[in-house]
């Protein structure tokens, strides 16, 4: 019996169709959340940093001064007075001190920091926009990573902001650090930092998003959630509060950072609760609460600058696709 079938009796759907010599096969990349790739939003989240950062530097300079404690220059100082010092014995270039280790220090961050949180955010939230703890849970997984990357800048940001500090710049800080006290000196408050940032993330990103889908639907013109005054709005709301009550978290930090320098005390152990407690019987419970008002001044108008910036990269990337996807379509 044969098996071989004639051409006449071959199904006609199970022949190769012919194509035109100009043919190629389009092999579709499915794109992340949001209609966004994966390094899209490390790009959105470092420009969003980086802008942030450098515009609110001033802010920060204010702050670092006014949570040192010791011996250091302004140490009971008020805004005013931390401002008036600083511009009296450095000028206004003394506000920009360390400004090249946030730079080389806020754009990575960022991109890790916000890819990892839209990453975490679509894993956990299962579709569901309205899912706080998914947006809590990301954020926190969101500052683990990217303190990884930030905190050896931003110890080398906080010791130059330092009034009359010793070193020349980013690089000479970084040299001397290492020579003097070795590589773990870059992430003395690493622990602390985490400690810190993860409530703050956590409380951040839950009330962004809430303050988002409110403010949203308040007014039927921002319902496309497109709107640059939502994510401005609903980023100084979270950054603000989150500010506050993670200060004294972030007052250890800086002590743990900059201690040893300028006059600022040395801790034998780096326990956070070895710190807290010398802050406490230095300069009482206040102490804690040092900075408190330049850290929400830095952190409102910061997340909203940043909020907004990332928002318009996103909606940039996300016309680029939807453009290129028409062309190959």
């Amino acid at each position: 019996m044969a098996t071989d079938a004639s051409p006449k009796f071959q199904q006609r759907d199970l022949l190769p169709v012919p194509q035109p010599p100009d043919y190629h096969p389009v092999v579709a990349v499915s794109p992340a959340h949001d209609g966004l790739h994966f390094w899209q939003f490390m790009v959105a989240g470092s420009i969003a940093g980086t802008v942030e950062h450098m515009a609110m530097f001033p802010v920060d300079t204010i702050k670092t001064q006014m949570q040192a404690l010791g011996t250091c220059p302004l140490r009971s100082a008020s805004i005013r007075t931390a401002l008036g010092g600083i511009l009296k014995s450095e000028g206004v270039a003394g506000l920009y001190r360390g400004i090249g280790a946030m730079g080389l220090g806020a754009g990575p961050a960022h991109a890790v920091y916000f890819s990892v949180y839209e990453s975490c955010k679509k894993k956990f939230s299962g579709g569901n926009p309205n899912n706080s703890a998914a947006h809590a849970i990301s954020g926190v997984c969101a500052t683990v990573a990217s303190d990884a990357v930030f905190t050896p800048m931003d110890t080398v940001k906080q010791r130059l902001q330092l009034s009359e500090s010793p070193y020349k710049g980013v690089l000479d800080c970084v040299k001397r650090v290492l020579k003097e006290e070795g590589f773990k000196a870059f992430y003395a408050s690493y622990k602390t930092t985490v400690l810190m940032n993860a409530p703050y993330t956590a409380v951040h990103f839950a009330t962004y998003e809430a303050a988002k889908l409110g403010l949203s639907g308040v007014s039927p013109d921002s319902a496309s959630d497109e709107s640059i005054i939502v994510h401005a709005t609903a980023g100084a709301a979270a950054g603000a509060l989150a500010a506050l009550v993670t200060t004294p978290l972030d007052v250890v930090k800086t002590q743990l950072q900059c201690q040893g320098i300028c006059g600022c005390d040395r801790f034998k152990s780096g326990s956070i609760g070895d710190v807290f407690r010398i802050i406490v019987k230095k300069d009482g419970y206040r102490g804690l609460m040092r900075g408190w008002m330049p850290r929400m001044l830095f952190h409102a108008p910061a997340a909203a600058i940043c909020w907004s910036t990332y928002e318009a990269a996103k909606a940039f990337f996300q016309e680029h696709n939807t453009v290129n996807n028409s062309v190959t379509a």
